[in-house]
C-alpha cells in the first residue's frame, strides 16, 4: 500500500503472523441468541474474548448495538477495553469499533430518524448531510469510529425485503443522496461504509441472498454508478462486499469488483469490510472454497480486508494454510498495512482513552430537528380529491388500520427498536415517538378523535372489522393507516430476509380499506410502510379512497410530519423515489427501462405503474415553462438548461423541479426516461425562480458494444415534469463531434443554481 506511512510500516514489520490476523478480524463481544444478522446462530464462534485479543483485535463489532445497554456505562466499559489494549497487548493497538446507522446509530436511547427510502422521498441531499452529521457526532462521543452505511444498491424489485434499506430505483438519485449521508458522517469523525458492493438488490426474484444475473451493461450503467460516487466524490473510506455472486462469481472471491474496479479504476484507498459471515460463506453457501482457510485466501486475494463480525476465517484457517504454505503471507502483510493506516487516519494510535464521556444525548434539539426536517419533507400525497387538508371545521375523524396506533411502523428494519428491541420487550424505547394517532390527537385538538385498529398488519383476523366500519359511518373523515412492520428474518412483513411474493397490502388491510370506503365517508388513506406496494386500486376504480398519502417509515418526528400533512400545516413535498407497481407480476421494473420493457402491442401483461417515478402532489400548484439549451455539445462537454418554476397557486410550498433525457438513437438500446438532475426550490405564491442545470454530457454516457463507457454524438430530448411519464416543458440538444470515452476526469455531479423571476399571477 503506497500511501501507508513510516510509521505503519515499521509496526507491520516487528508484527509476528499471530498479531497480523488479530488485526484483520472483529470480535463480537456481545453476539447471543438475538437474530441480528443472517445465519449468526449457525456461524457463531466459541472463541472467548480473552483469547481473540490476546494479540490485539482489528475491529470490536457492535458494541453498543446488539443489546439495550445505558450508553454512558457502556462506554467506560469501552474505554476501559481500549486501555486494556493500549497496555496489556505487546504493540498497543486499540480496536476500530464499529455500529450500524442506516436509520441513525442503532444503540438504545439513540434518535431513529427516517428510512433511506424516505431520504430519496425527499429529494434532499442536504437535508441527509445533516441527518449524517448528528448520528456521526453521537457516535464520536461514544467512542464508535465505523459506521455500516450507507445502503447504495438501486431498487431493482420491489419483493426484496431490504427494499426498506434503499434510497431509489434511479442510480443518480442513490448516488447524490447517498454521497450527502458519506460526507456527513465523515465529518464528524467516522467513516462510512458504502453497502452491499455490488449487484445485491439485483437478486434473482427478489429474494435475499438469491443469484444475481446482471450483465456487464447494468452493472456498470445502474448498480456501480452510485457507488463510484461516494467514492471519487465522498472520499468514503470502507466499503461492504455484497453476499451476492454475479453470473456464478461471488463478488467476496472476485477481484475484478473487489480490486480491479474499486481500486485500480477508482483509486479507492480504504478498507473492504466483510459483510457479516459472508467470508466463511465461500465455503458454506457458494462453495467455492473447501473449507474455511481456502475461502480466506480466495476473499483476501479478492480485496476483503477484514472479515466481520468474528474472526471465522482469517485466524486458525488461514494460519494454517500460510505455515504449510499454501497461502502466501504477502496477502496478509497488504492488508495488514491498510488495516494500520486506517486507525492511524482515525487516530487510534495516539488516544490514550483516559476520558470516557460522563453523559451523553442521542437524542438532542439536533437530532430532532434533522429528524423532522427529513420526515416532513419525505411524506408523499400520491392522489387527492380535495379531502386534503383536513379543514379545522372537521369534528369527527376516525382513525382506523393497524399501524394507526404503532409507533413501531415508523420506523425501518435497521433500526434498534425493531433490529434488537424486539428481542427485549421489557425495554422500553427510550425516546419519544408518538404513533401517528397520538400525532393527530395534538395536531387536530378540536376533532373527535375514535381509534379502532380493525385488524393486525399480518393474518386473517377480520374480527375487529365491523368495529372499524362502525366508527368510519358515524365520522366526518376516516384516516385509514396501513402498511408494513419492519422485522427480519421472517419477524414481520418487510426488513432483512421478509423477501415476499405478493405486492397485495399484507393481511387483510385492503380489505378493512374497502369496508371503510363503503361506508360513504370520505377516507384518506395513509401507507406507512418499507417498499412500494401495488396500490392501483387505490388510485382508481369505485372503491379508491379519496386520498392516499404514502410514508416511507419516517422515524421518530413522522407521524406529527404525516399529521401536519394531513392538517395543511406542512404541504406536502415528497416525490416517490420508487414506482408505485401495479402488480407483482410486473417485477423487477424500474422506470430506467427500454421501449421493450414498457407496455406494447404484443403482450398482454401490462407493466405500467400505477404511479411513476417523480411523481407527488402538493396544495399549491407548480407551473414549468420555458426549457432551454445553449445549443449544440460535444461529446464529453457540458451543456446548460434552464427552466422556469413558477407557483401559481395560493399558498407557499416546495416543488422538487426533475430534469429527465432521452437518448432518442444509440447503439445500444436506452432507457425511455432518465432522471439528468433535480434541485427542491421553496415557492411564496406568485413567485418564479429559473433553475440552470449544469450537465456534463457523462450524465448520459452508456456502456457500448465494446464494454467501454461512452457518450455518443446524436439527438437528446429533455424535459421538465411533475414525473417522469409527463413532459411539461421540454427541448432537444445535439450531442455532437467523435464518441467520448469516458474517464474519471468527467463530471459525475450535475450542478443546480437557482434565480430569481418574475412575480406571477396567482390562480
Amino acid at each position: 500500500m503506497s500511501g501507508a506511512s513510516e510509521r505503519v510500516r515499521r509496526l507491520v514489520a516487528d508484527m509476528t503472523l499471530d498479531e497480523k490476523l488479530a488485526q484483520l478480524v472483529g470480535f463480537w463481544v456481545d453476539q447471543g441468541d438475538e437474530l441480528v444478522a443472517p445465519m449468526a446462530g449457525e456461524m457463531a464462534t466459541s472463541t472467548r474474548y480473552d483469547e481473540a485479543i490476546a494479540h490485539g483485535i482489528g475491529h470490536l463489532t457492535r458494541v453498543y448495538g446488539t443489546r439495550p445497554v445505558e450508553p454512558a456505562e457502556r462506554a467506560a466499559w469501552l474505554w476501559e477495553q481500549q486501555r486494556r489494549l493500549r497496555t496489556q497487548t505487546r504493540l498497543g493497538i486499540p480496536a476500530i469499533v464499529h455500529e450500524e446507522c442506516l436509520t441513525g446509530l442503532a444503540a438504545w436511547q439513540a434518535a431513529t430518524f427516517p428510512t433511506p427510502l424516505a431520504w430519496g422521498a425527499a429529494f434532499d441531499p442536504e437535508s441527509v448531510q445533516r441527518m449524517a452529521g448528528a448520528i456521526g457526532a453521537s457516535m464520536r462521543t461514544l467512542g464508535i469510529h465505523q459506521g455500516l452505511a450507507p445502503v447504495l444498491d438501486v431498487i431493482r424489485d420491489a419483493r426484496w425485503g431490504r427494499v426498506d434499506e434503499c434510497i431509489a430505483e434511479d442510480p443518480y438519485v442513490v448516488g447524490t443522496i447517498g454521497t450527502a449521508y458519506v460526507r456527513g458522517l465523515q465529518q464528524a469523525g467516522v467513516h462510512a461504509t458504502l453497502k452491499h458492493f455490488v449487484g445485491y438488490s439485483a437478486s434473482q426474484a427478489g429474494r435475499n441472498h438469491a443469484p444475481v444475473h446482471a450483465g456487464p451493461r447494468e452493472l456498470a450503467d445502474v448498480l456501480l454508478p452510485p457507488f463510484e460516487m461516494a467514492v471519487r466524490d465522498g472520499g468514503v473510506r470502507s466499503v461492504m462486499n455484497s453476499y451476492a455472486e454475479i453470473d456464478g462469481m461471488p463478488v467476496a472471491a472476485t477481484p475484478e469488483y473487489l480490486t480491479g474496479i474499486l481500486r485500480e479504476a477508482w483509486g479507492f484507498e480504504g478498507t473492504v469490510v466483510s459483510d457479516y459471515f459472508s467470508v466463511a460463506f465461500l465455503h458454506t453457501m457458494h462453495a467455492v472454497a473447501a473449507d474455511r482457510g481456502e475461502a480466506a485466501e480466495l476473499a483476501l486475494a479478492a480485496g476483503v480486508d477484514i472479515e466481520l463480525p468474528n474472526g471465522d476465517a482469517f485466524t486458525a484457517p488461514l494460519a494454517a494454510r500460510i505455515a504449510d504454505g499454501r497461502t502466501d503471507q504477502e496477502l496478509v502483510d497488504r492488508t495488514v498495512l491498510r488495516v494500520l493506516a486506517q486507525k492511524e487516519e482515525l487516530g487510534l494510535l495516539d488516544d490514550d482513552f483516559s476520558s470516557p464521556p460522563a453523559h451523553v444525548d442521542l437524542d438532542g434539539p439536533e437530532h430532532r430537528a434533522a429528524a423532522r426536517a427529513l420526515a416532513e419533507r419525505s411524506v408523499i400525497l400520491v392522489s387527492n380529491d380535495g379531502v386534503l387538508p383536513l379543514t379545522a371545521s372537521t369534528p369527527r375523524v376516525a382513525v382506523i388500520g393497524p399501524n394507526a396506533d404503532a409507533a413501531e411502523a415508523l420506523m425501518g428494519c435497521y433500526s434498534f427498536a425493531n433490529h434488537v428491541l424486539a428481542h427485549h420487550p421489557e425495554v422500553p424505547l427510550g425516546f419519544e415517538i408518538p404513533s401517528l394517532r397520538e400525532a393527530l390527537r395534538s395536531e387536530l385538538p378540536a376533532a373527535q378523535l375514535t381509534h379502532v385498529a380493525g385488524c393486525a398488519v399480518e393474518g386473517e383476523d377480520r374480527s375487529g372489522m365491523d368495529a372499524a366500519v362502525t366508527a368510519a359511518s358515524a365520522a366526518d373523515v376516516v384516516i385509514a393507516v396501513v402498511g408494513d412492520r419492519a422485522g427480519l428474518f421472517g419477524r414481520g412483513t418487510v426488513g432483512e430476509g421478509n423477501d415476499v411474493e405478493s405486492l397485495a397490502l399484507p393481511g387483510v388491510q385492503r380489505e378493512l380499506v374497502e369496508a371503510a370506503v363503503g361506508t360513504g365517508t370520505p377516507v384518506v388513506l395513509v401507507v406507512l410502510s418499507g417498499r412500494p406496494y401495488a396500490l392501483d386500486w387505490a388510485l382508481e376504480g369505485a372503491l379508491a379512497p379519496a386520498a392516499v398519502v404514502q410514508a416511507f417509515f419516517p422515524g421518530e418526528e413522522g407521524a406529527p410530519a404525516i399529521a401536519g400533512v394531513l392538517s395543511g400545516r406542512i404541504d406536502p413535498s415528497g416525490r416517490l423515489p420508487v414506482s408505485l407497481p401495479r402488480s407483482a407480476g410486473a417485477q423487477p421494473y424500474s422506470y430506467l427501462h427500454p421501449v421493450l420493457g414498457g407496455p406494447n402491442e404484443i403482450t398482454s401483461a401490462d407493466s405500467t405503474p400505477a404511479a411513476p417515478f417523480g411523481h407527488g402532489l402538493s396544495y399549491t400548484t407548480f407551473a414549468h415553462d420555458d426549457l432551454t439549451v445553449d445549443g449544440d455539445v460535444d461529446a464529453g462537454g457540458p451543456f446548460t438548461a434552464t427552466v422556469r418554476v413558477a407557483n401559481i397557486g395560493t399558498r407557499a410550498g416546495a416543488d422538487v423541479v426533475q430534469l429527465y433525457a432521452r437518448d432518442v438513437y444509440a447503439s445500444v438500446t436506452r432507457p425511455v426516461a432518465q432522471l439528468l438532475g433535480y434541485q427542491r426550490v421553496q415557492l411564496e405564491p406568485g413567485e418564479s425562480v429559473t433553475v440552470t442545470f449544469a450537465v456534463p454530457t457523462a450524465r448520459l454516457a452508456f456502456t457500448g458494444r465494446d464494454g467501454v463507457r461512452i457518450v455518443e454524438p446524436g439527438t437528446i430530448e429533455l424535459w421538465v415534469g411533475p414525473s417522469c411519464a409527463q413532459r411539461e416543458t421540454e427541448a432537444i440538444v445535439e450531442v455532437t463531434g467523435a464518441v467520448h470515452r469516458v474517464t474519471a476526469a468527467d463530471a459525475r455531479f450535475v450542478d443546480v443554481t437557482v434565480s430569481a423571476g418574475a412575480l406571477v399571477t396567482a390562480d
